[in-house]
């Protein structure tokens, strides 16, 4: 009997999306520290709505 094994090296396009993904959030969150509070709010809250969630 021969056992094989083999290494599976993460493909580019598998780092490239953890690569985006990682930009993505940290820009989101680099965005909202220069928002206004407010314009947090209505947005969280016009989200809340449009997925038919009750908020008050």
């Amino acid at each position: 009997m021969t056992t094989q094994s083999k290494a599976i090296a993460a493909s580019v396009p598998a780092t490239a999306g953890i690569t985006l993904a990682f930009i993505t959030g940290l820009a989101l969150l680099m965005a909202s520290g220069y928002a206004q509070a407010t314009a947090l709010h209505d947005a969280a809250h016009d989200g809340r709505h449009a997925m038919a969630f009750p908020c008050h």
